[in-house]
């Protein structure tokens, strides 16, 4: 799935134009970068968490000449699974009813 399809689905799930899924999908990924870049933990129950990891500098090798290269260290993004995304990928496991309510177009049940 490209970001253009992650669009075209929030459009056509909540009924938006497509201009307004679009900013609401650039906010959320800008958030995310924005709070990564900050140090900061994203926490999605049911889906996962994002967090930085430091790596180390090094001494690596230009694989064409063979010279040593520096490699600084750096910050990268990782992202941690919840269990819950996990069993739902390796085995069918019945949406939740307003996921279900959305993607079929009726209305939630009322409890």
């Amino acid at each position: 799935m490209t970001k253009a399809d992650l669009i075209d689905e929030v459009s056509r799930l909540a009924e938006l134009t497509r201009k307004d899924s679009e900013v609401i999908v650039e906010t959320i990924f800008e958030s995310v970068v924005r709070s990564l870049r900050a140090g900061d933990k994203i926490e999605i129950r049911g889906f996962g968490s994002f967090r930085t990891r430091q790596r180390k500098s090094r001494v690596g090798r230009n694989p064409k000449t063979g010279e040593r290269v520096e490699v600084p260290a750096k910050k990268i993004p990782f992202f941690k699974p919840s269990k819950e995304l996990k069993d739902m990928v390796n085995s069918y496991v019945e949406p939740r009813p307003h996921v279900q309510a959305a993607v079929e177009g009726t209305p939630e049940p009322q409890a």
